[in-house]
């Protein structure tokens, strides 16, 4: 489930807490977890919703003017309506990791992982090849680093992320830099 960035802005200020989107089947469920720039999104309640009884405060809550406003919005996507509740915005906890002092046990342990990775990908060196052309290409789109190593931009992404789950990534609007932590680790190698 994806919301623009004018949307989390909103819910930042808790002004928005409330979604209604258009599914065949929901893609998410209540105590879902989503990472956004904001935070992490915990969902409440996700319920089907008869758009004839949408009301002036669904779309209110929703981020809209007026319920026209909504129904606009909603001619997007087929299938089902479901209101979702927005319960919470919690710190990502990626976040803290980002700023976290890498003690040697930690270095080690990454450098296991990053290891296990790079025989799982048949490429020996593969993970911090991406980190150091992440710190060398701050800010470069994923498509580009992706051809430059000669891999997918979708398997680019996907690994991207699993440095990133270690704090050693921050992704930006455009393209990714090093965290501190991420900048020590590759600093030590």
């Amino acid at each position: 489930m994806l919301f623009k960035a004018q949307t989390l802005e909103a819910i930042a200020r808790g002004e928005v807490d409330l979604a209604f989107r258009r599914w065949t089947r929901p893609t998410v469920k209540a105590g879902t977890r989503l990472r956004t720039t904001i935070g992490s999104l915990i969902i409440g309640a996700v319920d089907t919703v008869d758009p004839d009884k949408l009301t002036v405060d669904d779309a209110k809550r929703a981020g809209f003017e007026n319920i026209a406003a909504l129904e606009r919005n909603l001619r997007e996507g087929d299938g089902t309506l479901y209101r979702i509740a927005i319960g919470a915005v919690e710190v990502d906890e990626r976040t803290a990791l980002h700023e976290e002092p890498l003690s040697q046990a930690d270095k080690i342990a990454l450098t296991d992982r990053l290891a296990r990775w790079d025989k799982a990908a048949q490429y020996v060196g593969y993970h911090r090849q991406i980190l150091r052309m992440i710190a060398d290409q701050p800010g470069v789109v994923a498509a580009n680093l992706a051809a430059q190593l000669g891999v997918e931009t979708v398997k680019f992404k996907r690994d991207v992320r699993k440095l990133k789950e270690m704090g050693l990534t921050i992704s930006l609007d455009i393209g990714y830099r090093l965290s501190p932590r991420g900048q020590s680790f590759l600093d030590g190698q």
